[in-house]
């Protein structure tokens, strides 16, 4: 009995150890270890901060320094591996807004901004016909009304008193010598003498010693270049007269407004100095020659103006509504719906024939800007849905998951493709295409963004066929220093002089 005891104690005591063994939390903690190790080195890694970033390990971000955190896979991602799922609540809190996309037709909102000017066809120069001197103004300021036929002024002239006695002596002898008799009559003519002026002086047979200038137009004076008492010769001008009748309108039309600007077309606009007050008119000319100073050209409206409110140096605003034959027919979409990044331009597509909300970006080639829409050339097909608002967000959706997005255009899970932000020195437009060029020369970069606020550009490269030093060598090759190599002098010297950056 007591060995069977004994017995018994001994296999109680070893199951108790074995359990012990097996069950330890020890055991399970180092099995829950290897677990999460082999799920770790599973997991894609990235920057809160710079979602472009992608590790296989978890450490530093390599912009800002941040941790990284592991990259959150979506259990219910669709069957296309580039398409980016969100929530009904996502949906919601982003405030995204699809519509559908339709043809339209295309209107062109121009505005213009311009002066308004006199009508160079209606200027009139007032000049002296006989030569002598001013006797009298019965004009004496500019901005004096005037009409066709009023006094401006009087004139002692010797050569006219001369002219006036040939023809009264002529006249005696007009039966015997008819030629002389009109030669004297022709002679007073070409002084502008009218013919009734020349009847009162062969009729009364007084010789008259000063000459009346009379207006050839009506209008405004405005400006008067003699005085009282002045020697003047034939051809000297006496006044400048502007009919305002009818006035230009003097629009600057930047040149890349022009092919949307017709000679016919209806201008609507409005003068600062006249609030309320609508007017239109026709657009006449075009100027064929861009200003090179200021990069526009002139467009000219003619407009009436019986009631003289239009004077000229007036400041106006128009607008041009043009519908362009080249993009009828064209789909249109809200200006909200496009994202930019460089030479790209990009829309999120919903995926159709789902109740998901489910998205896939797609570039589109643009047209014109219409006001706060524009015209897809390609891309997009009529009766397709589209985000029209809260893009951005699906956007930063699609980089956080690592799906193709607007700086992202590698596909999800390919860790080749490495992204890096660093500064390039420089100034204009022209820095900007010819850095963005010198990058996506190099074999390997994908996209290349260069911001001329920041002065930072972002590339997109393949680890596997180039590295960033080589990207800073073709880049510094073409007069723009970075952090890791400086341009040759020679090179950095032959740039425009808008491309100069160092002080």
């Amino acid at each position: 009995m007591k060995r069977k005891i004994f017995f018994l104690t001994v296999a109680l005591i070893t199951g108790v150890f074995l359990g012990w063994i097996i069950f330890s939390p020890k055991v399970k903690k180092e099995k829950s270890k290897d677990a999460l190790t082999e799920n770790l080195k599973s997991t894609v890694w990235t920057c809160a901060m710079h979602p472009q970033i992608r590790m296989e390990e978890a450490g530093k971000c390599p912009i800002c320094g941040m941790d990284l955190i592991p990259l959150a896979t979506n259990s219910s991602s669709p069957a296309d591996t580039d398409a980016i799922s969100l929530s009904s609540e996502g949906v919601q809190l982003a405030n995204v807004i699809t519509s559908v996309v339709s043809k339209q037709m295309a209107v062109k909102e121009v505005r213009l901004y311009g002066k308004v000017q006199a009508d160079e066809r209606l200027l009139q120069s007032q000049v002296a016909h006989v030569p002598g001197r001013i006797e009298k103004l019965n004009v004496n300021f500019t901005g004096e009304t005037v009409v066709k036929g009023q006094i401006l002024a009087q004139i002692y002239s010797p050569d006219l008193i001369t002219s006036q006695q040939e023809l009264l002596e002529a006249a005696k002898t007009r039966q015997s010598q008819p030629d002389i008799y009109e030669a004297a009559l022709e002679k007073l003519r070409h002084l502008k003498l009218t013919d009734n002026q020349i009847s009162n002086i062969e009729s009364s047979g007084t010789i008259r010693n000063n000459f009346e200038v009379e207006s050839n137009t009506s209008g405004i004076v405005t400006e008067r270049r003699v005085n009282t008492g002045d020697y003047i010769s034939q051809g000297t001008v006496l006044f400048e007269i502007a009919d305002l009748s009818k006035v230009w309108i003097l629009f600057d039309a930047y040149e890349s407004d022009l092919r949307f600007i017709n000679k016919g077309e209806k201008v609507s606009f409005t003068v600062q100095a006249l609030p309320g007050n609508n007017y239109t008119g026709t657009v006449i000319f075009i100027d064929p020659v861009i200003d090179p100073v200021t990069r526009v050209a002139k467009v000219r409206v003619e407009t009436d103006n019986q009631a003289g409110k239009l004077k000229p140096e007036m400041f106006v605003s128009g607008v041009v509504y043009s519908s362009p034959n080249e993009y009828r027919d064209k789909m249109i979409i809200p200006k909200s719906s496009l994202l930019w990044t460089g030479k790209r331009s990009v829309v999120y597509v919903k995926q159709p024939g789902t109740d998901q909300n489910i998205f896939r970006m797609r570039e589109v080639e643009t047209g014109p800007m219409l006001g706060n829409s524009y015209v897809i050339i390609n891309g997009l097909s009529e009766g397709e849905e589209i985000v029209t608002s809260g893009t951005f967000s699906v956007d930063a959706a699609a980089q956080l998951e690592g799906k193709p997005s607007m700086m992202n255009t590698r596909q999800a899970g390919n860790l080749n493709f490495k992204n890096a932000t660093f500064n390039v020195s420089g100034n204009c437009e022209m820095c900007k295409e010819r850095i963005e060029k010198a990058s996506l020369s190099v074999n390997g970069v994908k996209n290349a963004v260069w911001d001329m606020i920041s002065k930072k550009i972002i590339v997109d490269f393949d680890s596997t066929k180039t590295d960033l030093l080589t990207i800073h060598k073709a880049i510094a090759k073409t007069g723009h220093d970075t952090p890791l190599v400086k341009a040759d002098d020679a090179v950095y010297k032959s740039l425009p002089e808008c491309c100069l950056y160092r002080k």
